[in-house]
């Protein structure tokens, strides 16, 4: 398989993945209130220097906010870039793909998740992504739950992967002027640059993971009656959600740097937050 058939195959398969997710995210709202279930309003946009994505957004009674983004972009990183990339301060052209999504739902018993997988091609090629779950109100048994879906698909790749990916997500989704995590973790990765077909069925795996496990945690929940004091501790941890992608996010940077479009890459804000 030559490099350009690698990256069709890959952009296809985000774009597909997005198709899955979304469509059970719609059903989800259909369930809840099957009279005006609302869709994902998909908006393309194209970049200035090549590529481009397209941007969906949710708005409904289970999902307060949940956005599904996919891009392919291709371009050349700015100086001042070029050198935190692998395989870019030689030569600074790009091509990335990806899917990425967050999900804000509007009972605070729901917890909030992100999950993303990319292909990057510089003179190196490499896989990442990963996904986290962030309760508003702890539960037990949807963290043992969603870091046993994770580790499955890890597991059936390479022993090594889950406790890895695991520590690694631990340690980049921690907040550091809080002193806190930003939720109870899941797995994160990168550089994954070995046998490109392993790579690439390990990155198809985590997204069937997600597809999996993620909206059964919603259906777990979604009925539930909460309080006015859980609502407003849930604005109050979405604040620390803010904090995190503004200052730390990797792929915020990444997009902002790299000319992507403001609104996508932003669309991980949630919808209601407070500070003290």
């Amino acid at each position: 398989m030559n490099d350009e058939t690698k990256k069709q195959e890959a952009a296809r398969w985000f774009e597909a993945l997005r198709d899955r997710i979304c469509a059970a995210l719609e059903a989800i709202e259909a369930e809840f209130d099957p009279q005006e279930p609302p869709r994902f309003a998909r908006k393309p946009w194209q970049r200035e220097g090549g590529g481009g994505g397209t941007m969906g957004i949710l708005k409904g009674r289970v999902f307060e906010k949940a956005g599904v983004n996919v891009s392919t972009v291709w371009g050349e990183f700015s100086p001042e870039f070029r050198a935190q990339i692998p395989g870019a301060d030689s030569d600074p052209r790009f091509w990335a793909s990806g899917i990425s999504l967050v999900i804000h739902p509007r009972s605070p018993l729901v917890p909030a998740v992100h999950m993303n997988t990319r292909y990057l091609v510089t003179t190196k090629t490499w896989f990442g992504g990963g996904s986290d779950l962030t309760p508003m109100v702890p539960d037990e048994a949807d963290t043992r739950d969603f870091h046993a879906a994770l580790e499955a698909a890890c597991v059936k790749h390479d022993p090594t992967y889950y406790p890895r990916f695991k520590k690694w997500c631990d340690e980049y989704f921690f907040i550091k002027h809080r002193n806190e995590t930003r939720g109870v973790g899941g797995i994160f990765f990168d550089y994954l640059d070995g046998d490109w077909e392993k790579d690439f069925a390990f990155t198809r795996d985590v997204g069937e993971a997600f597809l999996a496990i993620y909206p059964a945690l919603v259906r777990r929940h979604m009925r539930e009656t909460w309080t006015d004091e859980q609502r407003q501790h849930q604005r109050m941890r979405r604040g620390r959600y803010v904090e995190f992608n503004l200052i730390y996010d990797r792929g915020t940077l990444f997009g902002l740097k790299t000319g992507g479009n403001v609104e996508a890459i932003l669309m991980s804000l949630p919808p209601d937050v407070s500070w003290p």
